[in-house]
């Protein structure tokens, strides 16, 4: 039977604590309680004061956090890990331990005898090879996680792999992706590499970390680690390079750029891997990436992966599926989910069977272990056995006399509870309708004004481009006319949209005066060239003609664009003035600034003294028609 009770699970990382308590909700599944997150610094990462470091910090979280469970699961982190993926022939099954041993003996770094390591069979190719997953860790490393336990006054449990705890962390959180997945954790020492595909798993650990930015900056800079890791994690992010210009602020520049080259290298590591998992694994090409790990929150790390290897990229949530206890501030849990999923993924395996299951515990500990589990059943027996030879007559008579006349007594009260239950069951299955109608109401609410505030997005894009060219400009011609506003909008559905969509219907008319936007030019009116208003022509005065839509959602919006022809003052005024619209909706909150970008050519209009161009917008999570 498992225990309902709530346990603790325990990341031993190398740059951090990562603690969370669970327990098992009403349907089996997993309840989070409490969570905390320490840093360990640089010394976190040493073999020689790791132990000193990870006892001072447990006791800390425990005063600090309260945390009331004693039984842990726990995992190593991936620098103290050996793991491999290893192909078995076809053999008798009653072989299959003899041949991973022999595997183990010879892909293994240390000798056996001073390891304690474990298998998990993942399934078979098509040409009947068994895919295994073989990890190993010292001994001695496991042993020093027991005395830090015993000293804590905690029960491990468990010691697991934090790619096997990612792992069924994952598949219980987005068991429905069937298509080739990647989940890539960055770690402080090292970052982890999983695929997932149709059942398939197949991981590789990666000796890069997020300590080397830390710890070169520190060297550029001549900061202490501690120093630099603050600076880091208050102002560091991941330059875009190219022509992005660089920020004032001269640590922030330097930790950007070094931020960069080690992204860099870390993504030459996930292309080889990519190819070697094609190559090698026959695996299928990756259509999207999750990120996780407390490196991978550093800003434009998403941005950077989604450019390199062109596929969706979004961070892991390991609480997907997981309930979350009144008491924990979600605020705060939003802000590191993503680095928790070793902990959720230690917490699954107190509920059922996990697509991967080790445990790295030395055989002495755990006849230890086994052995203390059986005490209290060895007292309970002997006691029984006692109980049953001087009373089992008398204890006999009684029990039957007091069971029929409890039977007696409490058959009213079952039948009038039985009818409590039928009756509160039907009720509550009213208010789960009327929560599943409320909160679909609730959500076309809070959506309503979705287009109001993109239009006025696109209008404040307009009105930040004119400033800034009439500004580049001003050290040309004082007082130049800058204008720039919409002339037509239309939408199509994206080709990358899904399929299933929803009834057309038709958008609202809109308009999108730029800076120089009036009452007149709502009304079709174009800007003069000395700065009035010219009558409009044969369109004008009417709304801005908006195609319909079949669904809004992930579709491209078509916005034509007209300017004042400032060649007249600057030959590249008219490029500037694109390009600058372009960077300005790019910046927006509102779209997304992959899909958003120049279309076509810009196309003059000497009768009016303009000229048109086309931007094509793809808006981010737009409402549904």
């Amino acid at each position: 039977m498992l225990n309902t009770k709530s346990f603790l699970t325990v990341d031993f990382g190398a740059g951090s604590l990562k603690l969370a308590e669970f327990e098992m909700d009403e349907s089996g599944g997993l309840r989070l309680k409490n969570f905390a997150i320490k840093p360990l610094g640089l010394e976190g990462s040493q073999e020689s004061a790791r132990e000193k470091i990870i006892l001072q910090a447990l006791q800390e979280v425990f005063a600090e956090k309260g945390f009331k469970a004693r039984f842990v699961n726990g995992c190593a982190p991936g620098f103290q890990v050996f793991s491999k993926f290893v192909k078995l022939p076809p053999v008798d099954a009653t072989k299959v331990s003899q041949i991973i041993q022999y595997e183990a003996q010879q892909n293994v770094p240390f000798p056996l005898s001073e390891v304690v390591w474990d298998y998990q069979i993942l399934g078979s190719t098509a040409s009947g090879e068994l895919e295994v997953l073989l990890v190993a860790i010292k001994s001695e490393i496991v042993e020093g996680l027991f005395r830090v336990a015993d000293q804590a006054k905690l029960k491990l449990q468990l010691c697991d792999a934090s790619a096997a705890a990612l792992c069924n962390a994952f598949r219980y959180n987005y068991g429905d992706l069937e298509d080739c997945t990647m989940l890539l954790d960055i770690g402080a020492k090292t970052s982890n590499l999983l695929f997932f595909e149709k059942g398939k798993v197949f991981s590789r650990s990666i000796n890069l970390g997020a300590n080397i930015i830390t710890q070169d900056f520190a060297t550029e800079a001549k900061l202490k680690f501690d120093e630099a890791e603050k600076i880091k994690i208050a102002e560091g992010f991941v330059s875009l390079g190219g022509a992005y210009e660089e920020p004032d602020n001269p640590q922030q520049a330097a930790i950007s750029k070094i931020a960069r080259q080690f992204m860099t290298k870390l993504h030459i590591q996930v292309n080889q891997t990519m190819q070697f998992y094609r190559g090698q694994q026959g695996g299928s090409a990756p259509q999207r990436l999750f990120l996780s790990g407390g490196a991978s929150i550093m800003p434009y790390t998403a941005q950077f992966f989604a450019e390199k290897l062109n596929v969706p990229v979004e961070y892991f949530n390991p609480f997907r599926n997981v309930q979350i206890d009144p008491s924990v501030d979600l605020e705060e849990l939003s802000r590191v989910a993503h680095g928790l999923g070793e902990v959720v993924g230690l917490g699954l395996r107190n509920l059922a069977n996990c697509p991967v299951e080790m445990n790295l515990m030395p055989e002495s500990t755990l006849r230890w272990q086994s052995l203390n589990q059986k005490k209290p059943y060895f007292v309970a027996t002997v006691i029984s056995l006692v109980l049953v030879a001087f009373g089992v007559g008398f204890l006999f008579q009684k029990l039957a006399v007091n069971k029929e006349r409890e039977i007696d007594r409490l058959g009213p009260v079952v039948a009038d509870l039985s009818n409590k239950v039928d009756r509160f069951n039907s009720a509550f299955k009213k208010l789960q309708r009327t929560q599943a109608e409320a909160g679909q109401i609730t959500t076309w609410l809070q959506q309503r004004y979705y287009w109001v505030d993109f239009l006025a997005e696109m209008r404040r894009a307009l009105i930040r481009s004119e400033a800034d060219i009439r500004n580049k400009l001003s050290a040309q011609k004082a007082g130049v006319d800058v204008g720039i506003w919409v002339e037509r909008m239309t939408s199509a559905s994206n080709p990358a949209a899904s399929a299933d969509s929803s009834a057309a219907a038709p958008m609202p008319p809109v308009g999108l005066p730029g800076a120089i936007a009036s009452p007149a030019m709502l009304l079709g009116f174009r800007p003069s060239a000395s700065g009035g208003v010219a009558p409009p022509d044969d369109n004008a005065g009417q709304p801005l003609a908006v195609t319909p839509v079949t669904t809004v959602s992930n579709s491209l919006i078509t916005l034509v664009c007209r300017a004042v022809n400032l060649t007249a003052i600057d030959p590249s005024a008219n490029n500037e003035i694109a390009y600058a619209v372009e960077n300005e909706m790019k910046n927006s909150p509102l779209v997304n600034p992959q899909a958003t970008q120049l279309d076509g050519e810009m196309t003059p209009d000497d009768v009016h003294g303009t000229f048109t161009f086309t931007v094509n917008v793809t808006p981010l999570n737009p409402l549904k028609f």
